[in-house]
Parts: structure tokens; C-alpha cells; sequence
């Protein structure tokens, strides 16, 4: 296997070859850059120019593209507040307050040296996967991924901060706004109010930029002031820095990344989350929520490495792990190349260049992005009366290109409005975003086992084992709740 490994890379490295990987890096970071966009747009925009091309450079333009996306979608999560895709939203809740603070270029190098770091693993995570990946994914069925499921949406306890009660609740809210639409394992619409729109739910590009977005640039406008408080201080060195130091946080981020990648059915809207939440409950003396830059180094390690992760089943089995690797599917039959077994036997040189194209592509689009980093940065010191124009325009054209409806717009307004309550009333939102995520995911999957398995399916092995850790988790989240209540308290008295 070594052999073809170094095989595929010089079929990658050829120069008639490599320069579509370039173009696809540079498409990728522009897409990333533009809030709203994400993969699944990228990838219907380049889409019809590979027909024809030399499979290996067809290949290298559209993995270049998905390679650096989420690299790119960190500038406007962490500069305005405003999520650059769905893999990007759980980086504004440090990555923001650090802007705010002045430590925006920090920001910008720690996430981008991550987003290096954590490509480099998937490439690392797709090359020994492919020979085992088969094995894994069968083990988990619908018993499985529907326990998964529940282990992200046990995480709203965490990501509530001081508040789980309003965490659960908001969470609660946002299952209850994820089943608007068609029931996932029965033919029925539920709460569509006879609207052609809401027959397929509420998209998840509006849902993100009503909930983060609006809100934020409404309060800038208001106050009449730039994003930045205090101007640039911070420096991309120490951001990088900042990662080393925490290395060990980055390399099982982009590790749980990778894991939780190649689940079909979770995909990248949710990874980012889970490695916050994750890091949130593991690391001590942190300050999540306020500008702690490991809550800039968990995610942004994560989005990158699931992209190796969610490539396995793609490639192995013909299935897609989220809407960018489904158009991928498309795109390898356009270039005569079948998905599934041929892909370790015949096809194997091919399946191998996807592996250092990944790699290369991760390298080039985070040096890339670390060389903008300072210069980018600088739009945070810019008044935000000046900025609103734009990211209004913007934010629009991101929400109507989910359906292309004018509900986009109208759901997008109105999620704004409740996303700017929240805030002001002080209730988590980041609780009510995984709710939404995870809850037609949940349905599908307790459909599919109470319908395949009845009751049994709760005594499987792996699904004991996942129900151990949800419980683990809520526990430990009250304890530690309960600890902080209680040092806080002998603090306070002490100082009486």
C-alpha cells in the first residue's frame, strides 16, 4: 500500500494536476470567507466544469475546495460574530469575545494553526481507515447513531454556562423547532400551517444567521461603535503559540473530530459543538464563553479533521456523511469513478490522491489564511454603521441561497428578533442550535430501531456503553455546577 501511496502522490504533484488543487483552495477560502455559503454551494458552483477533466485533477479541484472551507469560515465567526458555515458557529462564543477584547489576530492564528494541524489528522484518519473503515461503520446501526444523537444533545447542560435550566429549555425549543416540516420516518408534515416553505423545515444557513448574526451586528449598531473595544493587540504568533501550548486539547479535538465524521447523519453541523462541549467539561480554570482561547482551539481543531472522517463512508459505501460529500457523489460519477469497493481495489491510486490532496490542500489553505490573518483582522476596528450595509446584504444573500424562497428571508428576520431576546434576556444560544441540529437525526434513528429491533435494540452492547457516558456526562455537569456554586459561595464568605 506504501507503494501506491507514493504513487498517488506523484499523480497529485504532477503541475497540470496540482494547480486545480490550488484553484480549489482558492475557491474554497473565498466560499468559507462569505457567510451562509458553506460546502454543499461550493460545491454546486464548480460542479459543472469537471465534466470531462482528468479524474485526479477533477478530484483535486472539488476536495481542495471542501479541504479549506471550514479554515475560512473562522473569519467572520471570530471578526463580526457571524457563523461562515455550520461547522463554524461554536468558535463565535470565544472567538467573538476575544475580537471584542482586541485579540482578534490571536484568534485568527490559534484557529488557523488548528485548522492545519487538523486536517493533516484526517488525511492521517482516512489513510488507516481504509483498510479497517469497513468493519467500524458496520457496527453502528440505527440503535447506535440514535444514542450518538442523544450523547450531542446531552451537551446543551454544558454549553448553558450558569444557566442549564434555560440550557435544557432552549434546547428542548430547538427539537421543537427542528420537526417542523416532514416527519423523517413517516409521511406526514407536522406545524407547516399549510406553507409550501416549511414543508422541508426551517434551513439550518438561516436558523444560524438569524440566531448569531442579526442579533450581534444590531447591538454594534446601537451602541455605535466597531466590533473591537479596545483595537488590535493580539498577534498571530501568539495564537500559535497558544495551540502548542494546548496541543494536547488540539490533537483528541481533531481526533473526537474525525470520529464523529465518518458517523452518517451527524456530519459537520454538529462536531463542532460536541468537541466544545467536550473541551468545556474536561478542561480546569477555564473561562468558555468569555474569551478563553481553548474554546477557539476545540472546534476549529475538530471542523477541519472531520473532513477525512466523513470522506470513509463516502468513498467506501456511497454514503454521504452530509450534504457536501452527497454532491461529491455526483461529482465522482461525472469523473467516471465509482464509489464503494473499487475504491480499494482497483481505484485505490485514486482513493490514495483524495488522501494527499486533503493533506496538501489543509496545508496551503492555513498558511494562506495566517498570511491574510493581521490585514483581515484590522475590519474589526472599523465603525460598525460603516460594516452594516455590507453584512446586512450579505447575511441576506446567505439566508435566500438555502431555498431561494423569500420564506428564507422571513424565517431569517424573525430568528434574528428571537436570537436578540435571547440575548438580552440572558438565555443560552448556543443550547437551542444543537436542539435544532440533532433533532431530525433523533427521530429518524428512534424511528428506524423501534420499527427494525422493538425494545431489544436497548440491551446492544455499544448502546449501553453510549448510555453509560450521556449519563457520566449530565452527572458530572451538575457536580461540577454544584462545586463552582459551592467554592463561589466560600469565596464570597471568606472575603466577608
Amino acid at each position: 500500500m506504501l507503494e501506491t501511496a507514493l504513487e498517488a502522490l506523484t499523480l497529485v504533484l504532477d503541475p497540470s494536476r496540482i494547480i486545480f488543487i490550488i484553484l480549489g483552495t482558492f475557491i474554497g477560502i473565498i466560499i468559507g470567507i462569505l457567510p451562509g455559503l458553506g460546502g454543499p454551494v461550493g460545491m454546486a458552483l464548480v460542479l459543472p466544469f469537471i465534466y470531462g477533466m482528468d479524474p485526479v485533477a477533477g478530484i483535486g479541484l472539488l476536495i481542495g475546495m471542501i479541504a479549506v472551507i471550514h479554515t475560512a469560515d473562522t473569519f467572520p465567526s471570530v471578526l463580526l460574530g457571524v457563523p461562515g458555515t455550520s461547522g463554524s458557529q461554536a468558535t463565535i462564543l470565544d472567538g467573538y469575545p476575544l475580537t471584542q477584547q482586541g485579540q482578534g489576530a490571536k484568534a485568527l492564528g490559534a484557529a488557523f494553526f488548528c485548522s492545519l494541524i487538523g486536517g493533516v489528522i484526517a488525511g492521517v484518519v482516512l489513510f488507516l481507515a481504509i483498510p479497517i473503515g469497513r468493519p467500524i461503520i458496520m457496527a453502528f446501526g440505527s440503535p447506535e447513531l440514535f444514542m450518538l444523537s442523544l450523547l450531542g444533545i446531552s451537551m446543551v447542560g454544558i454549553l448553558a454556562g450558569k444557566a442549564p435550566i434555560r440550557g435544557v429549555v432552549a434546547g428542548l425549543i430547538g427539537m421543537m423547532l427542528g420537526t417542523i416540516g416532514g416527519a423523517p420516518g413517516a409521511p406526514e408534515y407536522r406545524f407547516t400551517f399549510d406553507t409550501v416553505y416549511l414543508y422541508n423545515g426551517i434551513p439550518l444557513a438561516v436558523f444560524a444567521l438569524g440566531l448569531f448574526a442579526l442579533p450581534e451586528i444590531i447591538q454594534l449598531v446601537s451602541e455605535k461603535r466597531s466590533i473591537s473595544k479596545v483595537g488590535i493587540s493580539g498577534s498571530r504568533l501568539e495564537g500559535i503559540k497558544a495551540a502548542i501550548k494546548y496541543r494536547w486539547l488540539m490533537f483528541r479535538s481533531a481526533v473526537l473530530g474525525s470520529f464523529i465524521g465518518f458517523i452518517p447523519g451527524l456530519g459537520g453541523s454538529v462536531v463542532d459543538w460536541i468537541s466544545y462541549g467536550v473541551a468545556k467539561q474536561t478542561t480546569k480554570n477555564n473561562n468558555f464563553g468569555q474569551g478563553d482561547i481553548r474554546g477557539v482551539i476545540a472546534p476549529e481543531s475538530a471542523n477541519n479533521a472531520k473532513e477525512g472522517g466523513s470522506l470513509i463512508p463516502t468513498l467506501l459505501f456511497s454514503i454521504p456523511g452530509s450534504g457536501t460529500t452527497a454532491i461529491l457523489l455526483g461529482g465522482l460519477v461525472m469523473l467516471g469513478v465509482e464509489a464503494g469497493p473499487n475504491m480499494l481495489a482497483s481505484d485505490l491510486p485514486i482513493t490514495l490522491s483524495i488522501v494527499w490532496t486533503l493533506v496538501i490542500a489543509n496545508i496551503f489553505g492555513a498558511l494562506l489564511c495566517l498570511m491574510l490573518a493581521k490585514r483581515i483582522s484590522l475590519l474589526s476596528t472599523v465603525p460598525a454603521v460603516k460594516l452594516f450595509p455590507f453584512l446586512i446584504v450579505i447575511m441576506i444573500f446567505g439566508s435566500y441561497q438555502s431555498t431561494r424562497h423569500w420564506g428564507d428571508i422571513v424565517f431569517f428576520l424573525l430568528i434574528g428578533l428571537m436570537g436578540w431576546a435571547m440575548k438580552h434576556l440572558e438565555w443560552p444560544r448556543a443550547p437551542l442550535i444543537v436542539g435544532f441540529v440533532l433533532s431530525t437525526a433523533a427521530e429518524r434513528y428512534l424511528h428506524l430501531s423501534m420499527s427494525g429491533y422493538g425494545w431489544s435494540w436497548l440491551t446492544n452492547p455499544i448502546v449501553l456503553i453510549i448510555g453509560l457516558l450521556i449519563l457520566l456526562l449530565l452527572f458530572s455537569t451538575v457536580f461540577m455546577s454544584r462545586l463552582k456554586s459551592l467554592s463561589l459561595f466560600n469565596g464570597g464568605k471568606s472575603n466577608d
